[in-house]
This record gives structure tokens, C-alpha cells and sequence, in this order.
């Protein structure tokens, strides 16, 4: 066989947004309007901008949203209902279509950058030791440091994350320590695919259900995870809160700084 011919083989990159209609605090909320248009539309919209992806899939498990995806011209998965994380709804919706890389990109971040996409998949279709891949920006404020709701990430040398978790991590012993910078995770993966099969097929482990994380069962069963510096952490829905932030930004046409690959 020709080894130049096989150098070229091209490896498929899927982006899948997971939208469920059950969100806790805002049921039904890939569908608020915001600026006039669908939450999961502004999704859509910007994970279009990526270069990387060979196909774009929402994984839903509700008719609505479906509808509204296909009227954008983008692949609507319907997946069970009770899946206990999009990853395993990400999981069941690749299931079968040949992926070796997928990105689960979240379907409340109408801000995601789209560069940040790009950079994942090339790490993942770059390097093949990886497992994952996922992202992190700086902490700056001391509020957020403290708020287990931030969740803080480590890493050695290779940028092979070590531990994620809600506590402040490095902790700092001495108050003269200078130039320590906290990291703090952003949630947006890249797996391959035989990975992500391993992954969801794992029960959770004893880590994952203290911090209540789920890449920490990745950890567990020793997932070769990149983690790549970036310089937004973008807005997630969550809240009416969040909807009135991010109208703000997405009205007076606000852009995501770009991330830097690392």
C-alpha cells in the first residue's frame, strides 16, 4: 500500500452540541430568545465558523428543538431522554457514523469561540497519544478562586492535566509566593472516539461523585487529557441572569477575544 496515500488519510472531526429540553433552572432553555433568535441558533451559528469539523450534529431529546436545528440546516440526533450526562447523550448520537474525533461542544455558550474548536480538534488530529482534549483560561478574581461553581485545573510539563476540582488548586502555602496562576476550566471537550466509548461505558468512580466532576472519571482510568490555554471563558445560560449578560454582548455585536493554542 501507498504510505504517501496513507499520511493523507483525512481524520473525521464531528461536532456535536447536546440540548436536552430538562434544564433545571431554565427548562426549555435551548430555545429562549435571545436578540430574537433561538439560544441553540446562536450555538450553531458560531460552531459553523470552525474550520476544523467535517459535520455538525445537535443531539436532542426533545421534537422543538430538533425543528429548529434542521431549519438551520444542521443534523438533528434524537437521543434518549434520560441520559445522566450530555456525554453519554454525545455518545449515543456519534454512535455508528465513523467519527475518530468529536468535539462536545456545549449547547448554552452562544459566545463559544470558534477558534477554540479548531484548536482542539488539532491537537487531537495532531498528536494521537491524546484521549481528550479540553481548555482553561486564568482566574483573575479572587471571587471566582473561592467559588466552587468555578472548577480549577492543573497540569504538568506537557500540558496533560493532572486534576480538576472546585477548591482552590495549587494552594498556596505562602502568602510571598509570586506568579502563581490559577486555571480555570472551561467546559468543552475533544475525545477520541475509542475513548469516549471507554468513558461512558465506566461507572463513576469514587473522585467524580465527591467533586461531582465528571472528567475526573477520565482521570481515573488514565485519559491522556490536553489541556489548552485560551484567553475567554465565554457565558453559559444557566440563569435569567445570564440570558440579560449575554443579550447585552450579542446586541451591540460584542466578539470573543481568539484563544491562543498552546
Amino acid at each position: 500500500m501507498n504510505n504517501k496515500k496513507e499520511n493523507m488519510i483525512k481524520v473525521k472531526v464531528v461536532g456535536v452540541i447536546p440540548a436536552r429540553w430538562g434544564s433545571t433552572r431554565l427548562p426549555g432553555k435551548s430555545l429562549l430568545p435571545i436578540c430574537g433568535k433561538p439560544l441553540i441558533q446562536w450555538v450553531v451559528e458560531r460552531v459553523k465558523r470552525a474550520k476544523c469539523l467535517d459535520s455538525i450534529m445537535v443531539a436532542t431529546d426533545d421534537r422543538r428543538i430538533a425543528d429548529v436545528v434542521e431549519s438551520l440546516g444542521v443534523q438533528a440526533v434524537m437521543t434518549r431522554i434520560d441520559h445522566p450526562s450530555g456525554t453519554d447523550r454525545v455518545a449515543e448520537a456519534v454512535s455508528g457514523v465513523g467519527a475518530e474525533v468529536i468535539i462536545n461542544i456545549q449547547g448554552d455558550e452562544p459566545l463559544i469561540n470558534p477558534a477554540l474548536i479548531d484548536n482542539l480538534a488539532g491537537i487531537m488530529t495532531s498528536n494521537k497519544g491524546w484521549d481528550m482534549a479540553t481548555a482553561a483560561v486564568p482566574i483573575h478574581e479572587d471571587a471566582d478562586l473561592n467559588n466552587p461553581s468555578v472548577v480549577k485545573v492543573v497540569w504538568d510539563e506537557n500540558h496533560r492535566a493532572l486534576y480538576f476540582s472546585r477548591s482552590v488548586i495549587p494552594f498556596v502555602r505562602d502568602d510571598d509566593t509570586e506568579g502563581v496562576i490559577h486555571w480555570r476550566h472551561i467546559g468543552i471537550y475533544a475525545y477520541a472516539n475509542a475513548f469516549l466509548e471507554k468513558l461512558v461505558a465506566t461507572p463513576p468512580c469514587e473522585l467524580e461523585k465527591v467533586e461531582k466532576l465528571e472528567q475526573l472519571r477520565a482521570l481515573y482510568i488514565g485519559g491522556k487529557m490536553a489541556v489548552s490555554e485560551t484567553e475567554s471563558a465565554g457565558i453559559g445560560v444557566d440563569t435569567p441572569e445570564d440570558v440579560r449578560r449575554v443579550e447585552k454582548i450579542l446586541c451591540k455585536g460584542g466578539k470573543v477575544l481568539a484563544c491562543s493554542a498552546s
